[in-house]
């Protein structure tokens, strides 16, 4: 049996770091399913484990270590880089949308908490701690972020110690552990205490919400069958028309003397001419009293040579072409109407550009449709892989972007935005920009999913494995000052944040739960939010703030260590 301790013992050896890896990441992830009062720590218990067999080999054997640090730390860092990546790969589409108006307000009452998250860390750090030890306030930005829950600041700021104080960064690692168990119950605490306090009653915020619903409703693309009874339409073309209305629609089809066809911009139209129209609904009345009345019939109902039909665009060479630089019906003889993407469906407006992914409603005669479908790919399987060069790509250019030095006044060292920072931005960038240089950015949510999984895995096992040395330590000399401390500044921002987003913005109390779970970016507190309403308010509002606090935390967690702890 010496292969088999030879295996566990020989820390240099790769089956013995694969076997290790192994061992916590399982370990981990079956015990983070477990729920208490309905709330499990999801993968984040892989630190956990990690922390418990790291102290294992710490004291039942010589090394220092379960395995070589230099391994350990490449395994970290390259976790922290997919991890981060692929979260920036998938918000980056609706990154700069969600600043409009409500979200420019949501954001800035996200951007308050961070800055209060830190206020708060800070002044804990003088409070209960000794300022003169300048181990305290790297480990007080370990305990900062696990009591947001933010896993990417908390390898940010790791990177950033490193760089400030080489081989003896302090392992806040163990700080982090202290404070975010009770982080996870604090932010759903918060939400909890933040619908007492300002006296919402939740049967009230649901009827509201479906009260908007029902206004927004009329965004949606709506049909409908017109004929031309307006007198000065008659001889006009279709792009005259359009261009004089100036609001986005659509003719799909035309009946002119019992003929039925699909129209491009340059048809003729007749008084007593028939026409299906797809539009916003918003626009339906404008159109209507321009065109002239709505009929009681139905042209795809009717016996005639026309198909509709949907098709999935995975041709490469089409990604971020316009449905105006594609000339459907000048060139192919067909209509486009409807685009669904990520599930949502759009207006097919002649500015809408097109992304591998998308999935558009095509009319037309059955061999011009076809045409459309072989052009654009509609190939299923094509999607089933996942761009990889596009990943690699983006990462090569992260890293270097997050390795330029930023020199500042003040700062003993140049700013960098680091392997956190540097991939997130480049992520988001090819994410809602790399259709315009060509790069093809779709993966499957499942291949994301999977992914960026894989990375946090990594990561959290890597980093509690080197914090097992020394959690217990940390734990025994100070530990509950940590969870104290952590959960002051989990709970105060949040109660301060929400209240005035109900108080004074009167925002949807759904849609407030929403914004500071997606705040602290934590998927338990998004869970619960879900599990009070039956509407889509709290995801909506966690998805609007999520990318930019993720992008502040990481970024936030860098300057204070360059500026503070140096």
């Amino acid at each position: 049996m010496d292969w088999l301790s030879t295996l566990f013992t020989n820390i240099e050896s790769p089956a013995h770091v694969a076997l290790l890896y192994a061992i916590v990441i399982a370990f981990g992830v079956y015990l983070g399913k477990i729920k208490v009062a309905g709330i499990s720590l999801g993968v984040t218990f892989v630190l956990f484990a990690g922390i418990v067999l790291g102290h294992l080999y710490h004291v039942y054997s010589d090394a220092e270590f379960a395995a070589p640090e230099k391994t350990l730390t490449f395994i970290q860092d390259f976790g922290l880089i997919l991890f981060v990546f692929m979260i920036g790969l998938q918000v980056g589409p609706g990154f700069f949308e969600s600043f409009g108006k409500a979200g420019v307000k949501l954001n800035g009452l996200a951007a308050t908490a961070i800055l209060l998250n830190i206020l708060v860390m800070f002044a804990c750090t003088y409070i209960f701690f000794d300022t003169s030890d300048k181990s305290s306030l790297p480990m007080m930005v370990g305990t900062l972020y696990g009591a947001v829950t933010n896993t990417p600041g908390l390898g940010a700021a790791n990177e950033a110690l490193v760089t400030v104080f080489g081989n003896n960064a302090p392992q806040i690692a163990s700080a982090y552990a202290c404070a975010y168990p009770l982080g996870v119950l604090g932010i759903i605490g918060a939400i909890i205490l933040v619908r007492y306090i300002c006296k919402v009653r939740l049967e009230k915020e649901e009827k509201e919400l479906s009260e908007q619903e029902g206004a927004k409703a009329t965004q949606k693309p709506y049909k409908m069958h017109l004929e031309v009874t307006n007198k000065y339409l008659e001889g006009k073309t279709l792009l005259q028309v359009h261009d004089f209305l100036n609001r986005d629609f659509v003719v799909s089809r035309i009946v002119h003397e019992g003929e039925l066809s699909i129209p491009n911009r340059n048809t003729v139209f007749h008084l007593g001419d028939q026409m299906l129209i797809v539009c916003a609904e918003a626009d339906q009345e404008a159109i209507m009293a321009f065109i002239g009345p709505k009929l009681d019939i139905d042209f795809e109902q009717q016996d005639q040579p026309l198909v509709s039909k949907r098709i999935l665009v995975t041709n490469s060479s089409i990604n971020g072409k316009s449905f105006g630089q594609m000339h459907f019906s000048s060139v192919y003889g067909v209509n486009v109407t409807r685009v669904t993407r990520h599930g949502m469906e759009l207006f097919a407006s002649p500015s809408l550009p097109l992304q591998v992914g998308d999935r558009i409603m095509v009319v037309g005669q059955e061999d011009a449709v076809d045409r459309v479908a072989a052009k654009m790919g509609n190939s299923i399987k094509r999607l089933d892989a996942p761009n990889i060069a596009t990943i690699f790509v983006g990462i090569i250019l992260g890293i270097i972007f997050g390795s330029l030095p930023l020199a500042i006044p003040g700062m003993p060292v140049p700013l960098k935005l680091g392997i956190a920072g540097g991939p997130l931005i480049i992520a988001i960038l090819i994410g809602r920009y790399g259709y315009k240089v060509k790069l093809v950015t779709y993966t499957t949510t499942s291949a994301n999913m999977m992914l960026r999984e894989i990375g946090l895995v990594l990561f959290l096992a890597s980093v509690g494995i080197k914090a097992g040395a020394t959690f217990f330590d940390t734990v025994a000399n100070g530990g509950h000052l940590y969870v104290l401390t952590g959960f002051l500044i989990t709970i105060i921002p949040l109660l301060i944040v929400g209240t005035i987003a109900r108080m004074k913005f009167h925002f949807n109390y759904f849609t407030i739960a929403g914004m500071m779970a997606g705040t602290y970016t934590d998927p338990p507190a998004l869970a619960y939010s879900n599990s009070i309403c039956s509407k889509e308010a709290p995801a909506v509002g966690y998805s609007t703030v999520y990318p930019l606090s993720m992008f502040l935390r990481i970024l936030t967690a860098q300057l204070i260590v360059l500026f503070f702890c140096g």
